[in-house]
């Protein structure tokens, strides 16, 4: 199959990873309420058809954060994303730094800050959890500061991990031991080039990022049990202050749905926030992030830089975002499908084919920059 779309790699990943993997990309919490919303609430915004506008020269480069990038879309934090193609997260970073975009390292990133550091040819962001060892966050956030990467994404809300079905049922989730293990082993087994190119040629198979404090205990058998075991229930917007001492550059809180939580955000200096839902993987139920996005731009958009995520699988989705409110979308399941179907070259097809669209979507209600999207482009 070759890929038309963003979302075609879906089909291609499906095909070629095995099960427990792409359950792990693909599915949300719980019945997966939130997770469809944030898809067919992006799809149901109207854009104004406009005509007869010159729009000969469309520009989509913005600025993120001092630094200017090709267009207002990012790589997002995505974890156990280097089980998806060979040492993937090397291989997304360096699409990212093709297409001039930024790409983001999940803290649980198969491969760690400096590996993926030395492979990319631009620096990276790194994304960070409150986690309960205050010393092993300070050890990141100076490898970080090592690497030079000049954004921090700080997640907040994931002081629990939501429930998701899919991974238990795949065998990623429960009890892990020899029984899990082999029902993976049999799923690798049904994908022949997945199991040669990374269940082989692709190790060390373990929470890069983690490894130097859990040691052998970091592997993909360990990654639920470290995250229920080390991540912080306790955390409140005080344990920012510990943050803000450890890392002088750029902060960006990821999670936001709820305008207040937007202005205690501003409040305690960040310089950018995520409006999210954690892809519809933590809480079920909650609102779609198309329909968080406008009240939470209009009480904090102009004290710092507004980011969102969720449900965005074309350029049209990334100008929707726009024009709700964000300056700029962070692609997940849109990459990983990508990476998982293609590897680097596949993210940077989809990337290709996300610009295409959004030059288009401009072209079509008249706008030819990126700061010219707002709200009244919506129908």
């Amino acid at each position: 199959m070759k890929a038309a779309s963003a979302l075609d790699y879906r089909a291609i990943a499906r095909a070629r990873l095995p099960r427990f993997l792409f359950e792990y990309i693909d599915g949300g919490s719980y019945a997966e309420v939130t997770l469809h919303r944030n898809i067919a609430d992006l799809e149901a915004i109207a854009l104004r058809q406009r005509v007869m506008n010159d729009v000969s020269g469309i520009d989509l480069r913005t600025e993120m954060f001092g630094r200017q990038i090709a267009m207002p879309v990012m790589l997002g934090p995505v974890g156990l994303s280097g089980m998806y193609a060979r040492r993937g997260e090397t291989q997304a970073a360096r699409a990212a730094a093709k297409a001039d975009i930024p790409f983001t390292l999940s803290t649980v990133s198969v491969c760690s800050i400096g590996e993926v550091a030395r492979a990319a040819p631009a620096p990276i962001w790194f994304q960070l959890y409150m986690i309960r060892d205050r010393g092993f966050m300070r050890d990141l956030l100076q490898q970080a500061r090592e690497a030079e990467c000049p954004v921090l994404v700080f997640t907040l809300d994931m002081p629990v991990a939501g429930t998701r079905y899919r991974d238990y049922r795949s065998g990623l989730a429960g009890n892990s031991g020899w029984l899990s293990a082999a029902r993976r082993y049999a799923q690798a087994a049904m994908r022949p080039r997945w199991a040669w190119d990374v269940g082989l040629l692709g190790r060390p198979h373990q929470l890069g990022n983690v490894a130097p404090v859990l040691g052998r205990k970091s592997g993909i058998d360990d990654f639920f049990g470290w995250v229920g075991s080390n991540f912080d229930p306790r955390v409140t917007w005080a344990d920012l202050d510990f943050v803000r001492e450890n890392w002088d550059g750029p902060l960006v809180l990821k999670g936001i749905l709820d305008p207040e939580d937007a202005r205690a955000a501003a409040a305690a200096g960040a310089d950018g926030i995520v409006v999210s839902n954690h892809g519809g993987r933590q809480l079920d139920g909650v609102l779609s992030t198309a329909r968080a996005l406008p009240p939470i731009a209009d009480a904090v958009g102009d004290r710092l830089t507004v980011l969102a995520d969720g449900g965005v699988r074309s350029g049209l989705d990334v100008v929707r975002m726009l024009a709700l409110g964000a300056k700029g979308v962070m692609l997940g399941r849109a990459w990983a499908y990508a990476l998982g179907g293609g590897g680097q070259a596949g993210v940077a097809h989809m990337l290709q084919l996300i610009e295409a669209e959004m030059r288009v979507a401009m072209a079509l209600t008249g706008v030819t920059s990126i700061g010219a999207i707002d709200r009244g482009i919506l129908a």
